[in-house]
């Protein structure tokens, strides 16, 4: 156990923090909800219920939406795009292990399933991780968008105004307002740290070159 917990640290403090934070938003949520709907005359409504109200769904779904999406794109964008400097770019100006083609390479016998079976099943496992991430974007952005939808309609009937159907709420500027302003935080946290990369250090972190390094340097 004492050497899961030390090989799995990083994962399990994450997720750890997760979790915590979660349900920390999902209280102060319904605690908030519920100030909401006493100023409107109406009752409370139980933690459970509140776990599937609009308001918590939306607001969950807003942010990992955009996570994803920050992920999605800088795992495809360093795929061809380099930044020189930046232990987070590929080399520009010298090949790279990433790019070796899997039949190229002698194949280790602990090597993932999809390696040795070769094929379309080995084709899909190359881009195995932009195939998720972008999954779990698009799956994140649908829940934020039905979330949306069930917000609006909570409170057009605490207001007595029509309901909304999620087409109608594609089409609301407050959804992409929520969106784009998600959007473009990530966008520039990923570009801080890429650029920082390349003068700051921080050492006995992977994500950051040696302390005596060039800042020239690119990669690890």
């Amino acid at each position: 156990m004492r050497q899961f917990v030390r090989n799995n640290g990083l994962s399990l403090t994450l997720f750890a923090l997760f979790l915590i934070s979660f349900i920390g938003q999902a209280l102060t949520g319904w605690k908030a909800d519920a100030e909401e709907l006493r100023l409107h005359g109406l009752p409370e409504i139980g933690f459970l219920t509140y776990l599937t109200s609009g308001h918590f769904i939306s607001a969950t779904f807003e942010n990992w939406e955009s996570e994803f999406l920050q992920m999605a794109t800088y795992v495809l964008l360093t795929v061809f795009l380099f930044q020189k400097g930046s232990p987070e770019s590929k080399k520009p100006d010298e090949d790279n292990p990433e790019d070796e083609a899997p039949a190229t390479r002698r194949r280790e016998p602990d090597a993932p399933g999809p390696v040795h079976r070769g094929g379309l099943l080995l084709k899909l496992y190359s881009h195995s991780l932009s195939i998720a991430l972008v999954g779990l974007f698009l799956a994140s952005f649908w829940l934020h968008l039905a979330g949306s939808a069930r917000r609006i309609n909570e409170e057009a009937v605490q207001h007595h105004q029509p309901s909304q159907t999620m087409i109608e709420t594609l089409a609301d500027p407050q959804f992409w307002y929520e969106s784009f302003q998600n959007w473009q935080s990530e966008f520039l946290s990923i570009a801080v740290l890429l650029v920082l990369g390349i003068y700051l250090r921080e050492r006995g972190s992977p994500e950051s070159k040696p302390v005596a390094a060039p800042h020239a340097m690119t990669g690890h």
